[in-house]
């Protein structure tokens, strides 16, 4: 079964998918936010449409391992995501967190190294840290 990955940020959020076996991440798509039950409506219809049995998102924490404003949004997310997961029957899909520190700059070298313009990279950057973050917890489950 395939996991997706996502980077919630506050405007946008980043989404990848896994293949079938779970060895690599592809990016998917960068989500625009409207709101957080349209949002993760969203994100659950995707959900079914790939198959996926995992939810991983990317957990926000400061430098020193403690929680920033961005973690207490993230974590808000993930209750809303569950509370629709139950309501809809798909409790049985799992979700996980995955230290995100330092994506956005790995994204953002990714990009740059692919000479994609800066202008370019604001449209793809999220979805490039979707990648990174699905991509460290698919590698993560082989070791």
């Amino acid at each position: 079964m395939r996991k997706i990955g996502l980077d919630v940020g506050d405007k946008t959020v980043g989404i990848a998918v896994s293949d079938e076996l779970g060895y690599t991440a592809q990016g998917l798509m960068t989500l625009e936010r409207v709101g957080i039950r349209k949002d993760t409506g969203k994100i659950l219809d995707l959900v079914k449409e790939y198959n996926c049995d995992t939810i991983v998102i990317g957990l926000n924490k400061k430098l020193d391992g403690t929680d920033s404003i961005q973690t207490e949004k993230v974590q808000e997310f993930k209750t809303m995501l569950e509370n629709k997961m139950r309501s809809t029957g798909m409790k049985d899909i799992e979700i996980v967190w995955q230290d995100e520190r330092f994506t956005t700059v790995m994204a953002e070298r990714v990009l740059i190294d692919a000479d994609v313009r800066r202008k370019d990279r604001k449209k793809v950057i999220d979805k490039q840290a979707a990648v990174i973050i699905l991509q460290s917890y698919l590698d993560s489950q082989r070791t």
